[in-house]
């Protein structure tokens, strides 16, 4: 699932220019702190892991499995020279997690865990089988949001899309960031919503040749 909270927020003053590079594995522990704290608030993660006691930790875990077996073995992670957040991100044909490493972020999810089952296997059923780049996380720490830095961490791969002429997907779980990502071009396919789960947005962004908004 993609997302951080009130990345789209454009309020805050805006910070200086980002200066972004790859994420290395020395990165990882780090930069699963900040996603955990980017997604501390993020309305399905709160749905999947209700304990705020524990919800911290267990967002640790998940993102630290998901930057090391997703964004630095299959994909590519994005960041900025303080950690602050994190885009990753799958090539074409890549988006799958590999099986042990799904069961390894199920368990992070503890008794919620037949709940995030069905929630994932709906995601997934859904997720397109055409050649495209896919965003797995995008997260900014809570005292970073708000100021292009999301946004910032998307535009490697936007640009790259552009290039290909591939398209990009994710998965919004906050109507905020959804409103972010319409403005960088993605479209909303479907909203997406398992039992009393809050709606994940389903949302493909066609590429532009020209790199402007579509």
């Amino acid at each position: 699932m993609t997302d951080s909270t009130h990345v789209g927020d454009e309020r805050q003053p805006a910070l200086a220019p980002a200066r972004l590079r790859k994420a290395t594995e020395a990165d990882a522990r780090e930069l699963a702190l900040s996603l955990a704290d980017a997604f501390y608030e993020d309305p399905v993660f709160g749905w999947l892991m209700p304990d705020e006691r524990s919800r911290q930790g267990r967002l640790r875990r998940f993102f630290a499995i998901e930057l090391r077996h997703v964004g630095l073995e299959r994909g590519r992670a994005w960041t900025e020279h303080e950690l602050g957040g994190a885009s990753i991100t799958t090539p074409p044909g890549a988006w799958r997690m590999p099986p042990w490493a799904a069961l390894a972020q199920g368990a992070t999810f503890g008794r919620r865990l037949a709940r995030a089952g069905r929630l994932l296997t709906a995601v997934e059923r859904r997720h397109p089988r055409e050649a495209h780049y896919y965003f797995a996380a995008i997260g900014v720490r809570r005292g970073l949001q708000g100021r292009g830095l999301g946004s910032t961490l998307m535009g490697p791969t936007l640009e790259r899309c552009d290039r290909e002429g591939l398209p990009a997907y994710l998965e919004a779980s906050s109507e905020r960031s959804a409103a972010l990502y319409a403005r960088l071009g993605f479209r909303l396919i479907e909203e997406l919503r398992v039992g009393s789960s809050p709606p994940l947005r389903l949302m493909l962004r066609p590429p532009t040749p020209t790199g402007g908004t579509p």
